[in-house]
């Protein structure tokens, strides 16, 4: 069942802690979003970037996730800045060989 992936990274500059702490306040929105399967929290503390790997069931999710509420709370939020957003579509077959939770 193929869906379409999102990446998003950005730059932080608060704490880890404080980091960790603003993510796992906002976790439970993420995991009641329409049409998002699952999502993946990524960190590269020595370089103060994080963002995420998600995977959403299709490009009309993902859109409706970037042009939502809880994306302008992120992208709005004084501590991250110098966003990226990418989105793919997953390759099925070769993805299922290499046991890739499609």
């Amino acid at each position: 069942m193929p869906g379409r992936i999102l990446q998003i990274n950005f730059k932080f500059s608060v704490s880890r802690a404080e980091y960790d702490q603003a993510a796992s306040s906002l976790a439970g929105d993420f995991a009641t979003l329409a049409g998002l399967r699952w999502k993946v929290w990524i960190m590269n503390e020595a370089e103060s970037e994080a963002g995420g790997i998600y995977m959403f069931e299709d490009a009309a999710s993902v859109k409706a996730y970037l042009e939502g509420p809880l994306a302008a709370k992120v992208i709005s939020h004084p501590a991250l800045s110098d966003f990226s957003v990418k989105q793919f579509d997953v390759m099925d077959d070769v993805t299922k060989t290499t046991r890739g939770p499609v």
